[in-house]
């Protein structure tokens, strides 16, 4: 199976490296930004989502617009926005885009990030909340007859929408977290499984949990990884370039305050931390470096060398299973260029040759 690679696009310029410049919500940017991403070559981009940010749908939106061609994974939390209106808003937004709409479900793994948002359900309930959202999103896009729906979150009388995704049997459904709860409902509902970037032989051992879950319920998934490549042209460079972005995240979290403003508590954060635990470099490429600065607290893994290397790491990952990765880097736009020069044609090469030797 052929791979796909998603890349990640913010409403003004900032990283861990880089202090937020610009208006809070730079159109320009976001223009640019979804621009760059098309002509890389990159299948989607993902955009996220934040409690005191400006709205993923309005920022997938004029992206969308800007860039024609490109899919977008558009992040949503379950709790604040009803499941019948969402399932609405998401298949307009899917004509909007001549369906190149997919949802990423978050279900949220920090109760002060929540709370933000006025939400008080603890962990478990917050993925109960999301198999029902689901369900219930599912129906509208589907169901061609009106329906009731009387759950424990939501309840609804004679649910129906006139419009529904352009895409067929509905919009596709990403969905991450690392807890059994969260398992449980992605074996159900994901069309593809996200995972951050762990060692390998924990990425094998998710796979395997996934897809037993998935068997439960007759389904099969796809998986997603998300890394942030450090490439350079030789592997002493990348490894010299990887050192100095981490001495410039720690000079500018000194500087401003950490980047991540609540204590990771997400399972996925702890499993990153266990990653950390195994030292700096693990499995030969993957550098934990900014994990362990951030505390675990969001995709911070890398794969670090030659675009042939990291082509070479990643490729070790599709052998597991994995068809899509998430790449994007500490300066997100020149980045995302150079992704595009060599590593994402590289891997594109590899995974071809992969697939023809399977077949030979």
């Amino acid at each position: 199976m052929s791979v796909q690679f998603i890349g990640m696009i913010g409403h003004r310029l900032s990283s861990e490296t880089l202090d937020p410049a610009g208006p809070i919500f730079d159109k320009a940017y976001i223009t640019r930004f979804a621009q760059v991403h098309e002509q890389a070559g990159f299948d989607r981009i993902l955009v996220g989502y934040w409690s005191d940010q400006p709205d993923g749908f309005l920022v997938t939106a004029l992206a969308g617009l800007a860039a024609p061609r490109i899919g977008f994974l558009l992040a949503h939390r379950p709790g604040f926005v009803a499941p019948t209106l969402a399932a609405r808003k998401l298949a307009t937004l899917d004509h909007l885009l001549d369906g190149r709409l997919a949802l990423h479900v978050i279900s949220g793994g920090n109760d002060g990030e929540q709370r933000k948002d006025g939400d008080y359900l603890d962990h478990d309930q917050r993925y109960a909340r999301s198999d029902e959202f689901l369900e219930v999103v599912r129906k509208v896009w589907t169901e061609d007859t009106p329906f009731d729906h009387h759950g424990t979150f939501y309840q609804a009388q004679n649910a129906f929408s006139a419009i529904k995704p352009v895409q067929k049997p509905h919009v596709p459904v990403f969905f991450g977290g690392s807890s059994a709860a969260a398992l449980e409902v992605a074996g159900k509902h994901a069309d593809v499984f996200a995972l951050w970037g762990e060692s390998l032989e924990q990425t094998r051992e998710t796979i395997q949990a996934v897809r037993a879950q998935a068997a439960l319920h007759g389904r099969q998934v796809q998986f997603s990884v998300s890394f942030r490549p450090i490439i350079a042209d030789t592997e002493a460079a990348a490894w010299a370039k990887a050192d100095a972005i981490l001495d410039t995240a720690r000079q500018r979290l000194e500087r401003a305050g950490p980047v991540v403003a609540n204590k990771p508590q997400s399972v996925g954060a702890q499993r990153l931390l266990d990653t950390v635990a195994q030292g700096e470099r693990v499995d030969e490429r993957l550098w934990t470096g900014m994990a362990a600065l951030v505390g675990g607290g969001h995709n911070s893994t890398a794969l670090v060398g030659t675009p042939e290397q990291v082509a070479d790491a990643l490729l070790a990952y599709y052998d597991l299973g994995v068809t899509t990765f998430l790449i994007r880097g500490f300066d997100p736009i020149n980045d995302a260029a150079d992704y595009g020069r060599e590593l994402i044609p590289l891997t594109h090469a590899k995974v071809a040759a992969r697939q023809a030797q399977r077949s030979a």
